[in-house]
This record gives C-alpha cells, structure tokens and sequence, in this order.
C-alpha cells in the first residue's frame, strides 16, 4: 500500500503534462481560437496607444501652463523692478518741480540789473553772488537728473517745447524756435515743465494785383427809354 502512494504523485503529474489527459471534474478550461487572440492583441494594443497619446497631450497642456506661468512671473517681476526704479528716479519730481520757481527767480534778477552792473562797486558783489547761487543750483539739479531745455535755434518739438506765438521769417526754416521766454526742464525721460518759446512761420507770398476791369455802362430804364425815344422830352 505504500508503493502505492508513493507511485500516485508520480501518475498524477504524468497526468497533468499529459495534453491529452481529461480536465478534472468541476474545472472549465476557455480556449480562445488563434482569431480571437489577435483580436484581443490588437485591442489591447489600441487601448495602450490611446492611453499613451492621451498621456503626451496631458503632458504638453501642463508644460504650456508652466511655460506660461514662468513667463508672466518674468513679466511681474521686471514690471515691479521697473516701477521700483521709476519710484526712486521720479520720487523728487514735486520738489525739483517746486525750485524751479527758484532759478526762475534768479533769472530774472540778473536780467533786472544794468549791463555794467558788475563794473558798479556796490553791485559787483551782488551780481556774482547771484550768478554763483545759480550755476550752483544747476549743478544740483543736474545730479540728480534734472536738465534744463534751450532749444534756441533747434526746431520745434511739442514733446519739449510749447509754442507762445509765431514770427515770420523767409530766412530760417518754418518751426524753428526764434526766442525763449521761458526755460523747460526734464527729470530722467520725463518733462518737468516745457520751454515756453516762440518759432517761426513761413511768411505769407505777396499777394498779385488784381487787373482793373472796365466799368461796364448800365443803361436804367429810363435811360434806356429816353435812347428809344430822343423826342419824348
């Protein structure tokens, strides 16, 4: 009996790796015909592929939303740094603003004062000590950026200059700025105040005489009756 156990085990794999051997009772083997396997390859196949293209649109729709997202981050950043800058740059320009006054005023003493002012012993010392405030100021106003606009003898500029009347002049060319009544200022690219000057126009052409045109003789009616009867009288 124990030959026999120990022979079962054996028959049971010679069963087993038998092909044609019979299924145990209560087991169902599916066998697929060779068709249907590649049916099923392909099917598999197509679905990979569908799922593997999805994934690379996924993937490209997320890498341009991070490459949007870093730009427009570029973007905040040089716009904040641009207007750090233009903060601190243009943060004087109510103040510079307020001591235009100043050189104006300045100004205007020196031109008050006589041509031999500076001759007169009471008045030498004034006028150079006024000519020094002023070239002083101008000094400071250039280190921090401020620049005055002269534009005698340039051509007309509406973003520098503003026109105060018109001279006529067949001499210069039209626009250019014949006189400087008053002097422009500019902080960094911007326009503190414009020069206020005058430019000149090309002047009007002479206008020809006309020719002198004969009066034409008009008869009144009575005139004109009288001609047609001279004895009516």
């Amino acid at each position: 009996m124990i030959d026999e156990e120990k022979n079962k085990p054996a028959e049971d794999k010679a069963a087993a790796s038998d092909p044609e051997t019979p299924p145990v009772d209560g087991e169902d083997i599916e066998t697929l015909e060779p068709e249907e396997e590649i049916e099923l390859e392909l099917s598999e196949t197509e679905t990979l592929e569908a799922r593997l293209k999805r994934a690379h649109k996924e993937v490209d729709e997320l890498k341009d939303k991070v490459l949007r997202a870093l730009a427009e981050n570029e973007n905040i950043r040089r716009r904040g740094s641009r207007e750090r800058e233009d903060a601190s740059k243009y943060a004087i320009s109510n103040f510079a603003r307020d001591l235009l006054s100043v050189a104006d005023n300045l100004g205007r003493a020196l031109d008050a004062l006589p041509e031999n002012a500076k001759e007169d012993k009471n008045l030498g010392s004034f006028v150079e000590g006024v000519e020094l405030t002023g070239r002083e100021l101008v000094t400071v106003f250039e280190k921090h950026g401020i620049k005055e606009v002269k534009p005698h003898g340039d051509t007309f500029d509406h973003n520098l200059h503003q026109a105060m009347f018109e001279v006529e002049d067949a001499d210069k060319p039209h626009g250019t700025v014949t006189e400087v009544m008053q002097i422009g200022y500019t902080l960094g690219n911007r326009l503190l105040r414009p020069a206020m000057v005058g430019v000149t126009k090309r002047p009007k052409p002479p206008e020809e005489p006309k020719a002198e045109e004969p009066e034409a003789e008009e008869a009144t009616d009575a005139e004109a009756e009288n001609e047609s009867n001279p004895n009516a009288n």
